[in-house]
């Protein structure tokens, strides 16, 4: 019988390993982090200082020597042959230092480091990709016609490195505050992240599938991580009970999808679609549909949205601001991907989906914040509503519409962790304070956290001079463009809605009075790294709000492609 058989043989895919380079730094990571701790479980104090301190010195070799391999030559190559090597060397050798000294001035943990070093390092590999390779040579396939590396790709590769390192600082102080797990968190921190570059990067729907899973499964396991907190674990449990949901309708929508087009490929079905026209496009509607579903909740989009307020509340308050920018980052990189750049030929059925959900998004998001006490439910309402601003851009399905995600996309991931560091900070041992009531007289006690936060809620406000307001004046500008314009009008009263919300939290910070346990209280002391989270997150809240043209343009030239092999 075996002998009558026809074998077909399989190509092996071309792999460009330079391009897989930030998620192995990612993976890698989690990994390198697993096997150490699992051999060395705590080092002494003394040497763990010392060892700590030496991360920054390596973090900085290693976004050298990586970021050369991503793209064509070492970073600084140019510079090293102006000034000459004595020269360069030394200013290396005084890099070397700074990053040593601050580190140890930052004062925080062995794997708190090591998951800061690897963002950074992903960081440095990303960038190098992006002015080394795409910028110069244009998009291309890293493991056959599974994963692509483009503009949009790295530009999210990028986000989740931001968020990871930045999240990873928010926990070092929590997770001894609140006694909590420890290395697990920053191990799932980074193979969330992980699932996120493949999401973003994914030239095929299973592929796509794969990393969604290990995004959401990590980020599950992260919901509940403060089991001392019984709402923690409930919000753990919503996550994944409506999650596996939601994966099981995206999965559905993938298979429906196949038998349309007879391919799980993103390259194939494009070429399919644009090549014909279906006759009898029931079932590749059906996959639309349920893929819409699946992926709605990924971006908290309504009536997807259910779970978003219970786990914001529930979930530690750092992991909350990883799944506000990093997740959510995610889930609208692959809806772009999917459903702007492969179903592009179709999009004409699947636009009156994506506009109704964005007129319920934005509706639901920010009238149901208004009426919430505690700020953690209220910024998850905030964030349904941002949800609903970025799929406007998504429903436009142009250039312009796709850059205005990538600027929301990118605001919002610092606008919304500093806004959860602040409350990081304030929340205090239990990680309760956090209503309306606790925040009261914030700017008598921490006047310059009580200023940070107001320019926070400012920008998500949308007022002029942050990057909030430059992110929904592109979303509504591609609206108008595409024609839109109704939903553009609801958008902008919307956001109006939304302001009342903000102000709420400004006014109990600035006319509250803290009640007289909280005035007798002693004052804690703000770690050093969560001062430095705000910190970064204020200065391109406002830096890039007044001279917006770098992030627009790396915005605009974030195109998403997909590239045929051969």
């Amino acid at each position: 019988m075996l002998a009558q058989v026809d074998f077909v043989p399989v190509a092996t895919p071309t792999v460009v390993w330079a391009g897989l380079v930030p998620l192995m730094v990612l993976g890698g990571g989690a990994v390198l982090l697993v096997m150490f701790r699992s051999v060395v479980k705590r080092l002494p104090t003394d040497y763990e200082s010392w060892v700590t301190t030496a991360l920054g010195p390596v973090t900085v070799v290693a976004a050298y020597v990586l970021g050369g391999v991503a793209g064509q030559d070492l970073p600084l190559s140019g510079v090293r042959s102006n000034v000459g090597d004595g020269w360069f060397y030394l200013g290396f050798l005084v890099v070397l230092a700074v990053s040593a000294l601050l580190v140890w001035s930052l004062d925080i943990g062995l794997d708190t480091a090591f998951t800061v070093g690897v963002a950074v390092t992903t960081l440095s590999a990303t960038w190098m990709l992006w002015g080394d390779r795409v910028m110069v040579d244009g998009a291309f396939n890293s493991i056959g016609e599974q994963l692509g590396v483009d503009g949009f790709s790295i530009v999210f590769t990028g986000i989740m490195a931001v968020a990871v390192g930045l999240t990873a600082l928010l926990l070092d102080d929590y997770i001894e505050r609140e006694g909590v797990g420890g290395v697990e968190m920053y191990v799932l921190l980074m193979l969330s992240a992980a699932g996120g570059v493949v999401m973003a990067s994914a030239n095929d729907l299973i592929v796509l599938f794969l990393g969604i899973e290990t995004l959401s499964i990590a980020a599950y396991v992260l919901a509940a991580m403060h089991s001392k907190r019984l709402e923690s674990l409930e919000a753990g449990l919503k996550y994944f009970v409506l999650g596996a949901f939601s994966s099981a309708f995206l999965l559905y929508g993938i298979a429906f999808v196949y038998g349309a087009t007879g391919s799980t490929n993103l390259i194939a079905i494009r070429t399919f679609l644009d090549a014909n026209t279906l006759t009898d496009d029931g079932m590749l509607l059906a996959g639309f549909g349920l893929m819409l579903v699946g992926l709605g909740f990924k971006v908290a989009a309504v009536p997807f949205h259910a779970w978003t307020p219970d786990v914001y509340q529930g979930a530690p308050t750092p992991v909350v601001a990883y799944m506000a920018s990093a997740v959510k980052a995610a889930g609208f990189a692959a809806l772009v991907r999917v459903f702007v750049v492969t179903f592009g030929a179709y999009r004409l059925d699947w636009q009156p989906a994506v506009y109704v959900l964005a007129i319920l998004t934005l509706v639901t998001g920010s009238v149901l914040a208004v009426v919430q006490r505690d700020a953690k439910r209220m910024l998850a309402y905030s964030s349904i509503s941002h949800a609903g601003f970025i799929l406007v851009g998504v429903q436009a399905a142009t250039s312009r519409g796709t850059a205005a995600v990538v600027f929301y996309a990118l605001a919002y991931t610092f606008l919304v962790i500093g806004s959860f560091g602040v409350l990081t900070a304030v929340s205090g041992q239990g990680d309760r304070a956090t209503t309306l009531e606790d925040l009261d007289g914030l700017a008598d006690r921490r006047p310059a956290l009580a200023l940070a936060f107001t320019i926070f809620l400012l920008a998500q406000a949308g007022v002029p001079l942050t990057t909030g307001f430059v992110a929904k004046l592109e979303v509504i500008g591609a609206a108008v463009e595409a024609h839109s314009y109704w939903l553009a009008l609801i958008a902008m009263l919307t956001a109006t809605v939304s302001a009342f919300l903000y102000l709420r939290i400004v006014l109990a910070m600035y006319v509250g009075k803290s009640s007289e346990e909280a005035l007798a209280a002693p004052r804690a002391r703000i770690p050093t790294a969560v001062i430095l989270v705000i910190g970064i997150a204020f200065v391109v809240t406002v830096g890039f709000g007044i001279i917006p043209d770098p992030i627009d343009q790396l915005a605009r030239d974030a195109v998403p492609q997909l590239v045929a092999s051969g």
